[in-house]
């Protein structure tokens, strides 16, 4: 019978990570990896980095290469490309190896898990383990019993810096809205794509007011989807791939309801906290459990952030979350050409919408529902597991084969 890790659960602030796309886990990860490699070995002269299963099945794409190229400047690197090879711990495996001319001083295997995360069979990196509780039902019971909703139990687990540190988070994702809705033209790669957050914004302005209201919504998450796909400075919410869908219910809520930033912030907190429970119990590693890792779990997150805005009740929220978590189990992932871009980018805006349908949805009812959450993080976790490789962030099936 599954029962979820006895083990507490890190900072919310590992959930949101500000860094340059397109993939969290294919460039903040491997870059993050090649600065501490580096700063441990000074007296290298050469490097040889190994790329293994879904990291080198897509790193191409994904800037893997050359992201990190540039943290071991201004040293000569050897790239070898294994995508054949999948090591048992998570299927983004590196092997750094330091040289000082043809001699091999050290050698380094770590793996890049998610949302810029790295973790290792003998190694797991310094983490701030803080939460008491890791799983929707226990936190929920505790909230119940102390009369507190979500963000006022990360207040009172998390260091007050939690608050300047979502500042900044909300921030950047509102300036990745902007940025995004000002930029036009082709975005990087072979498919010739072009941004579309900037017409889109600007069409619904002749709309009627509940069309226009929807057109909104996917110009705010496709804004900084376009913002990731083009290297811009994002937020992971979890992921890079998924960093759309939060801003883009967030930066829509500010501006069709005026919250305050004060509201916004302690909504990011609450959707951080679902995100935890499921990277704890389950990942949110496109190649560990597929695309409903990474937009299903930003879904999840904006729906109760939403919810929570809203005027909804704990019990409301987990219920908006565990819909938008629910309906996209099974979700596949499979970048065309191994880019964050199709059908990425579209993604982020439809889980946009679909995060406000479920915060609509759930607020009509009570916030009594048969399914909880931790069942379907449980679910989705299995889920991805299940699916072949090729549907796993590979880009060896689905869309990426066709097209």
């Amino acid at each position: 019978m599954w029962s979820p890790s006895i083990t507490i659960m890190e900072s919310i602030k590992h959930i949101y990570k500000i860094g340059h796309g397109p993939s969290s886990s294919h460039t903040m990860g491997p870059h993050k990896a090649a600065l501490m490699f580096k700063s441990q070995i000074p007296i290298a002269n050469r490097f040889r980095v190994t790329l293994y299963g879904s990291l080198a099945s897509t790193g191409v794409g994904h800037m893997t290469d050359v992201t990190i190229i540039d943290a071991l400047k201004p040293f000569p690197v050897e790239i070898v490309w294994k995508p054949e090879v999948v090591l048992d711990f998570h299927p983004n495996g590196l092997l750094f190896e330091a040289f000082k001319d043809d001699t091999l001083l050290s050698d380094w295997t770590i793996f890049s898990v998610g949302g810029g995360d790295l973790a290792s069979e003998e190694l797991q990196l310094k983490q701030e383990i803080i939460y008491p509780f890791n799983t929707m039902s226990d936190i929920l019971n505790h909230c119940k019993q102390t009369g507190k909703m979500f963000w006022e139990y990360v207040n009172d687990v998390e260091d007050p810096a939690i608050w300047s540190f979502l500042e900044t988070v909300w921030k950047t994702m509102k300036a990745s809205v902007k940025r995004g809705l000002e930029a036009e033209g082709v975005l990087p790669g072979a498919l010739n794509l072009q941004r579309k957050a900037s017409a889109y914004y600007t069409k619904g302005q002749s709309y009627n007011v509940s069309l226009a209201s929807r057109t909104s919504i996917y110009a705010y998450a496709l804004a900084t989807s376009e913002e990731n796909a083009a290297g811009g400075v994002v937020v992971t919410a979890p992921t890079c791939g998924s960093s759309g869908v939060l801003p883009g219910v967030l930066y829509y809520m500010q501006e069709k309801h005026d919250f305050s930033d004060a509201k916004i912030i302690k909504a990011l907190a609450t959707a951080a906290l679902i995100g935890n429970i499921v990277k704890k119990n389950a990942s949110i590693s496109g190649a560990q459990v597929g695309c409903q890792g990474e937009i299903g779990v930003a879904c999840a997150m904006a729906a109760g952030a939403a919810t929570q805005l809203s005027g909804g009740s704990i019990t409301q929220i987990e219920y908006a979350a565990e819909m938008g978590l629910e309906h996209h189990l099974g979700l596949t992932c499979d970048p065309v050409c191994g880019l964050v871009q199709v059908p990425c980018i579209e993604r982020n805006a439809f889980a946009a919408v679909r995060a406000l349908d479920a915060c609509s949805f759930a607020m009509l009812s009570d916030g009594h529902h048969l399914v909880g959450f931790d069942k379907v993080v449980r679910t989705m976790n299995e889920t991805g597991h299940d699916m072949p490789s090729l549907y796993r962030e590979t880009a060896l099936g689905g869309l990426a084969k066709y097209i």
